[in-house]
């Protein structure tokens, strides 16, 4: 072979491989099958536990060794953060991407450049065609061609066309000498034609549902806090897992919390704070940013806070029993009716006589370990306030309000500065709760979610209930009075539905030229 010949050659040679590969990664079936095995991986991650779901450690510990070395070797347990999978995604993303470069332009044609005028051959060759022979001039025909084709919601758009035919000799084959001119009108409609780009409206969901995912994931972190009221912090608690163990770090906050008030509300107020008889968790925490200032915020279970890039959730309580508000009940000694006081925790209240009654714990359990205060248990088995009372010009003493009546003679139960303390009433709450805070600069998950999810599930939607259906109607003049009509559509969607829309139509021309 010459040198010329090997100049040539090799660049082709290159072009080729270059297309091959290409065409592999925009193929639809690869597509298809990455998304396929993106779905096991992700089947596998929702029936394997795991390491950062609670109750994981527990997991753990039921599996065989055998189990924990493969599942672990194979980074199950870890696998919406393995390398495999972001590979996965970043392959499939490039195949989305490739695929739609590829298909796009074809695509587009049909909602810039919709064939209007196309030939005989062309709509005889279309699955749905017919061919109606009516009687009337062409302007009638036209207008009743029209008049049905809006009917069944085309609006239809004229095209005057002139073509050139070969003549056919006295044995009905084509005379190549005799070339005649043909003037032909041409009805289109259409609707939906929109939906011809449905699937690129999902490789846009897909591909943002990816890249929020992935940005929240490079960029963010999880963290959690444990708010008691009157706590008051700028540190949250980074969660770093290996497998069974779990690792904290501090991180310090732009800005500080303080936690004013913890409720939970549940569906029977005399029951238990367990999961199961909860309505709803509240957090209120004031924040205090040097920079925009402070404010009152409220974390609920169904309504989590935003700020700052900074997403805030219940998370859990710590499931001992304390009370956000309570009632006091103190009967005077010289007295017999008693005095009522409310109180809220951390909070103080001012006797008639000028006494100062301030929060300091809750037991529901109550006990004295060591001489102080504790409780046996997180129920509300023994609840009692413990309480500084605070006389006019005296100092602070430590008083008890148990719920249940207690004699005069127990130490606990006897009367101080003046009153037999009592605790009438109460509102359930746990001890604290813990906030799971999600870190996200660019709102990357927010984006994937509501943007990506839900724009996905709409183009789904879009892509497969709806259709890109054509009409076209070819109405050519074959005599006196005389005109034919060939009717022809398409469907890229349901061709049996637009079958018998078609069979309707052809029906309606028929009948209303008559």
């Amino acid at each position: 072979m010459s040198s010329a010949e090997d100049t040539v050659t090799a660049p082709l040679a290159k072009g080729r491989d270059v297309t091959v590969v290409l065409d592999f990664l925009s193929s639809v079936r690869l597509g298809v099958v990455l998304l396929c095995v993106l779905v096991v991986l992700s089947m596998i991650g929702m029936l394997i536990v795991q390491q950062n779901v609670n109750g994981f450690d527990a997991y753990f510990a039921s599996l065989t060794p055998a189990e924990k070395a493969v599942y672990g070797a194979l980074g199950f347990f870890n696998i919406y953060y393995s390398w495999y999978l972001k590979f996965l995604l970043l392959w499939l993303s490039l195949s989305i991407i490739l695929a739609s470069i590829d298909r796009f332009p074809s695509a587009l044609k049909y909602v810039t450049s919709p064939i209007r005028s196309p030939t005989r051959a062309f709509m005889l060759g279309q699955k749905s065609n017919a061919s109606i022979e009516l009687r009337g001039t062409e302007d009638v025909v036209i207008d009743a061609v029209s008049i049905q084709l809006e009917k069944h919601g085309f609006t239809a758009t004229r095209t005057d066309a002139v073509h050139t035919e070969y003549g056919v000799d006295s044995n009905g084959r084509k005379d190549f000498s005799v070339i005649n001119e043909k003037r032909s009108i041409v009805l289109f409609g259409e609707r939906g034609r929109i939906n011809r780009l449905g699937a690129y409206f999902v490789h846009v969901a897909l591909l943002t549902l990816f890249l929020g995912h992935f940005v929240a994931l490079q960029t963010g972190f999880d963290a959690d806090v444990r708010m008691t009221p009157g706590q008051r912090t700028e540190d949250i608690q980074l969660i770093e897992f290996n497998l069974d163990k779990k690792e904290r770090f501090n991180v310090r906050l732009p800005f500080a919390m303080e936690c004013t008030d913890i409720q939970q509300r549940l569906i029977n107020p005399g029951g238990s704070i367990d999961v199961t008889n909860t309505l709803d968790w509240r957090t209120q925490l004031k924040i205090t940013d040097p920079e925009y200032g402070n404010f009152l915020a409220d974390v609920s279970l169904n309504a989590p806070l935003n700020y700052r890039g900074y997403r805030f959730f219940q998370a859990q309580t710590i499931p001992v029993g304390s009370a956000r508000t309570m009632v006091l009940e103190l009967t005077p000694e010289k007295s017999q009716e008693p005095l009522r006081v409310n109180l809220d925790r951390n909070g103080t209240a001012t006797l008639p006589d000028g006494m100062v009654v301030k929060y300091e714990s809750f037991q529901p359990d109550f006990t004295l370990r060591q001489g102080q205060p504790d409780t046996l248990s997180g129920d509300y088995k023994n609840p009692a306030a413990i309480l500084q009372a605070t006389p006019l010009g005296g100092e602070a003493t430590r008083v008890y309000a148990f719920q249940s009546k207690l004699a005069d003679n127990i130490p606990v139960g006897a009367p101080k500065l003046g009153y037999k303390w009592r605790l009438v009433e109460f509102e359930k709450s746990p001890f604290a709760h813990v906030l799971s805070i999600k870190y996200d600069p660019f709102h990357g998950a927010f984006i994937a979610w509501y943007f990506g999810g839900f724009g996905l599930i709409a183009a789904l939607a879009f892509v497969f209930f709806f259709s890109h259906r054509r009409v076209w109607a070819r109405i050519e003049k074959t005599g006196e009075d005389r005109v034919e009509v060939i009717l022809s559509g398409h469907a890229n969607r349901n061709p049996f539905g637009f079958e018998k829309q078609f069979d309707e139509m052809a029906a309606d021309i028929k009948a209303a030229a008559i």
